[in-house]
């Protein structure tokens, strides 16, 4: 199925993106569980749009003791440590997140890969492509494959180009400034005794198909991810298609 603009007409304001990400994603964690993941591994949709819930500085105002009904000693209530005061504040940008995140269960649950879907707001403004660069370069830092995969046609940044500023590359491996669309896989690995990631690139267009992508679970394992099939179950779930 070809790549649909979710972003405007005829699909947007009426069909909204926010559902069909998290459609996209169910789909391609459901492929992952069902067909592709080896015994010891689990796949996870995860979601976070939007701001996150703020402190209720209430909930540390200390109660007042109280008496049981039965008895006349006083019940204290569990004292919270309070800091003081911050010496700063700093302004910060959380990015919001459509993902589904790969873990190996054997040993204890350990993060091994992650898929990002890139949201209207993970383009916005500088502060938010930053975050959401710092967040994926965290990842290949810890030795954790990753795939990014931007439909959103209502804003033009390259996140790819800010994953690599982030991670000291400037200009040396970016894409060109008109791809806005776009599907990447990196592989951070250790070859010959040399850190590296592997990065495999793939433009998008409104209208032509998606790619088969690899997502790696370690240095000699890595899963065929088809975009294209999973984006054509989310489509038909959402009666897109």
């Amino acid at each position: 199925m070809p790549l649909l603009d979710h972003f405007h007409p005829p699909l947007a304001p009426h069909r909204h993106w926010e559902s069909f990400h998290v459609n996209w994603a169910g789909a391609i964690a459901d492929v992952l569980n069902e067909s592709l993941l080896p015994e010891g591994y689990f796949a996870e949709e995860h979601a976070q749009l939007g701001p996150r819930v703020e402190i209720d500085v209430a909930t540390f105002e200390q109660a007042q003791p109280s008496a049981r009904p039965d008895s006349a000693t006083a019940i204290l209530p569990t004292r919270v440590w309070a800091p003081p005061a911050p010496a700063l504040v700093v302004p910060a940008a959380f990015p919001e997140a459509f993902e589904v995140l790969v873990f190996e269960s054997e040993g204890g649950t350990r993060l091994v890969a992650a898929i990002e879907l890139v949201s209207p707001g993970n383009k916005d403004r500088a502060g938010e492509r930053q975050a959401f660069a710092i967040k994926s370069a965290s990842y290949l830092c810890r030795g954790i494959s990753l795939i990014v995969i931007d439909i959103v046609t209502s804003r033009r940044a390259n996140l790819h180009n800010e994953i690599m500023r982030v991670l000291g590359h400037e200009d040396a491996f970016a894409m060109p400034a008109e791809t806005v669309l776009y599907g990447v896989a990196y592989r951070p690995i250790v070859r010959d005794a040399q850190e590296q990631i592997e990065v495999w690139p793939s433009p998008l267009a409104i209208g032509g198909p998606l790619p088969v992508l690899p997502l790696a679970l370690n240095a000699e394992l890595a899963l065929p991810i088809d975009l294209e099939t999973t984006y054509t179950a989310a489509c038909q779930r959402r009666r897109l298609a």
